[in-house]
């Protein structure tokens, strides 16, 4: 007679303890991408800073305004392919945390589920007869809510897709202006 409280004890100490484990694995994902960020960051800051400083002698060094500006117009095109790098680098940092925090979601929930339909297989196994009809409702809404589930994440997926498809194509067009300028900046030295 006790076996059905205990069972919920028991499971809603499997669920903190789910919860426990999908919050630190979602909060460790959310930090190696930030760390990458980070990262790139600072690399992409030095990297500037020390270019910044030697285009700054070059064109301080230059004897007449023509020269200045012919050298303005060289750094053109590798400013905008540094740019370019960047923001390829930032995308597929953005791409690859996004996997990894859907994917451990994705993992923590359907063990979550797992267990939450095994609980309802045996509660419904020590119900009183005439129960039948409300261990169905409750099957029937985890069911719903299953499917809910899988068409948020389906949704989600296709947003998450067409962002990387207009991050992508972003990159490509600033990458055809960019190669479009520079020759004509090359051009007038």
């Amino acid at each position: 007679m006790f076996a059905i409280p205990e069972q919920f004890s028991n499971a809603t100490k499997s669920n903190f303890e789910s919860q426990f484990a999908i919050f630190s694995s979602l909060t460790a994902k959310a930090f190696e991408g930030m760390e990458k960020l980070i990262e790139l960051n600072i690399t992409a800051a030095k990297a500037s800073l020390e270019e910044s400083s030697v285009t700054a002698r070059q064109l301080l060094s230059a004897k007449d305004p023509q020269e200045f500006f012919s050298l303005s117009a060289a750094q053109a095109q590798p400013t905008a392919e540094k740019a370019i790098s960047y923001s390829k680098q930032l995308a597929s940092i953005a791409a690859g945390t996004q996997a990894e925090f859907t994917k451990a979601a994705e993992t923590q929930i359907a063990e979550t589920n797992r267990k939450v339909i095994t609980l309802v297989d045996e509660v419904s196994k020590n119900a009183p007869a005439g129960s039948e009809n409300v261990v169905a409702a409750l099957k029937a809404s985890i069911g719903n809510a299953n499917a809910g589930y899988e068409q948020f994440t389906k949704s989600t997926k296709q947003a998450v897709e067409a962002i990387e498809t207009n991050m992508s194509a972003a990159v490509t067009q600033f990458t055809q202006a960019a190669q479009k300028v520079a020759p004509k900046a090359a051009a007038k030295k």
